[in-house]
């Protein structure tokens, strides 16, 4: 029994749409640890300084590991479902990681039994360990990073969307590579600094220069991976196409540049 076109449309866009919250959501919880991009490659930190002030190297949150994924699927959804897919997915996102930190605010304020405590007491070394405190620290962010990180989120979305669709009118259905690099390079500039700008200089007591400096660190890496991610891009609108097949994948292309998706 073949499947309907309005079934293929629908499964693709729950499949990228999964996607896309998993990695969004995730992005957020895993995004308070902080790596060294450096030595996680075997290298000595790279010691630049910038503004003839602070000493940076390439240190990252751990969210920016698995960010790429919703680069490639906020483009593919673009592609397909238009301004109106990327506007649902986002704002559905949104609301759910606010619901996945309201969740861990109220988790972290039970008290904790005591034979969770006690089993937990010690590290291997055998020095003492406070696996509450531990758990708290870990989950918990401060409000600042949590205004922030939806702002820039959100910003990003609604701007990459218009960068893309923009690109689109100009390209037509070629230079896939172009509208989905130009969108993100432009959109991730916008939500490198104003992350940081919200979090670290409203609500922190960072400087100006000191929120370019680590927002220019950032947006290297999303330069970067932006670039190195376009054949992965080819290759998933390239399996997506053959599940669709021609004339529909065309058609939603088409829809979804003049905003006309069953979305």
């Amino acid at each position: 029994m073949h499947e309907s076109a309005q079934g293929r449309k629908t499964n693709l866009f729950v499949i990228l749409g999964a996607i896309f919250l998993t990695n969004a959501i995730l992005a957020e919880i895993i995004g308070v640890k902080i790596f060294s991009g450096e030595r996680t490659l075997g290298f000595e930190p790279v010691q630049w300084t910038f503004f003839g002030e602070f000493v940076l190297d390439f240190n990252l949150t751990a969210g920016a590991v698995i960010w790429p994924v919703v680069f490639i699927t906020t483009d593919l959804i673009n592609e397909y479902f238009g301004k109106k897919g990327v506007r649902k997915i986002s704002f559905l996102t949104a609301g759910l990681i606010t619901y996945v930190f309201v969740i861990i605010s109220l988790v972290t304020a039970l008290a904790p039994a005591d034979f969770w405590m006690q089993v937990n007491a010690s590290m291997p070394d055998g020095s003492g360990f406070d696996i509450n405190y531990a758990f708290n620290t870990i989950f918990r962010q401060g409000l600042g990073i949590i205004v922030g990180s939806l702002t820039a989120f959100l910003l990003g979305q609604l701007i990459d969307v218009f960068v893309f669709q923009k690109l689109r009118a100009v390209t037509g259905p070629k230079m896939i590579w172009l509208r989905a690099t130009g969108s993100t390079l432009v959109s991730q500039f916008i939500d490198s600094f104003v992350v940081l700008g919200i979090a670290f200089y409203v609500f922190g007591n960072w400087s100006l220069p000191q929120i370019a400096a680590v927002g220019l660190i950032n947006y290297v890496y999303k330069f970067t991976v932006a670039l190195a991610l376009t054949p992965v891009l080819y290759a998933a609108h390239g399996l997506i196409d053959r599940y669709l097949g021609k004339d529909l994948a065309e058609k939603m292309t088409e829809e979804a540049t003049e905003d006309r998706s069953f979305l």
